[in-house]
């Protein structure tokens, strides 16, 4: 199984005394309004018996737009099943329906990303993104997910332009069991993470998460800051840091993704957390993170509760969609 539950909100207690619903019913709950959208479509496609037409691909153009695959991402989508079809006929909805699964767990599968594993710990990860798109919240569902695997956590509150940002930080570090490494509203970033690091490596901890700050990304100050803190990582775990997770909120759909380009090259972010995608019809955004940012979605969040992140599997997303 692909998916990964967090741990609940008492980290000690086991997966199995979570609520019996599948991890796969999770994920297909959680993309139930971008399935309502999309697959009725699908399904009056799959009902064709005849050869698939052009008229047919206009209307799966159209679905996944709907969807916000995004235009460059259709367009790739149904370039590759125009070409399918001069070679060789598509012979019903059906198989169209197979054929679109597997272009678009392709697509998803294809970033690798760059996160690299510490030759010794603690891991360092960053996480990364404009404000509201869910970088506390996050943090604190990692921590307790990397309890659960039994390693030992520490928390990093770099936001210190918010000062919500570090009491909320304090209230996951509480609910998940793990100490925080904070400093005063408007101290240096860097400074705080260099106080956590310098903890993590004297404790022997595995797994240290950096909640950083995220004004407005046309502020240049907040790269410069970013680019500040990563220097301090490596200069004291080379390596560092491991990974850096841009965090994107699934319901900003395509404007969230061009917001997310400046990370992309100013961060070196390596992977990406897309938060409240229960609460969208644009699920489809998930599949135009991967081909337009060649970044790999590593985890998906479905709701407001400890438990409610997942590890990304493109398989079972897409299932979750086209079934």
């Amino acid at each position: 199984m692909h998916f990964r539950l967090f741990s609940s909100d008492d980290p000690e207690k086991s997966a199995a005394e979570e609520p019996k619903k599948s991890l796969f019913d999770r994920m297909r709950q959680a993309v139930s309004r971008t399935r309502e959208s999309f697959s009725q479509k699908i399904a009056d496609l799959a009902a064709l018996t005849r050869t698939v037409d052009e008229s047919a691909l206009d209307e799966l153009e159209t679905a996944l737009l709907t969807s916000d695959l995004g235009v460059q991402t259709t367009t790739a989508i149904l370039e590759a099943l125009r070409d399918r079809a001069r070679h060789q006929a598509i012979e019903g909805g059906a198989e169209l329906r197979e054929l679109l699964k597997q272009q678009l767990i392709a697509i998803l599968r294809a970033p690798q990303g760059l996160a690299v594993a510490p030759d010794a710990p603690p891991k360092v990860t960053f996480l990364v993104g404009v404000n509201g798109t869910g970088k506390t919240t996050s943090s604190g569902k990692l921590a307790a997910w990397s309890r659960a695997q039994g390693r030992s956590v520490l928390l990093c509150a770099a936001d210190t332009f918010r000062a919500a940002a570090i009491e909320q930080l304090e209230i996951w570090a509480a609910r998940s069991g793990v100490e925080m490494i904070k400093t005063k509203q408007g101290g240096d970033p860097a400074a705080v993470l260099y106080d956590a690091i310098t903890a993590a490596k004297a404790r022997g901890i595995d797994d240290l998460y950096v909640d950083t700050a995220g004004r407005l990304h046309t502020k240049s100050g907040l790269m410069d800051e970013l680019d500040k803190m990563r220097r301090t990582a490596a200069r004291l775990i080379p390596g560092a840091p491991h990974e850096v997770l841009l965090v994107m909120d699934a319901t900003t759909g395509q404007n969230g993704l061009q917001q997310a380009r400046q990370f992309t090259q100013s961060a070196g972010a390596t992977g990406i957390v897309l938060t409240k995608l229960d609460g969208t019809a644009k699920g489809g955004i998930a599949v135009a993170i991967a081909r337009e940012l060649n970044l790999p979605v590593r985890y998906v969040g479905v709701g407001e509760k400890m438990t409610d992140l997942l590890e990304f599997s493109p398989e079972e997303f897409v299932d979750s969609l086209l079934e």
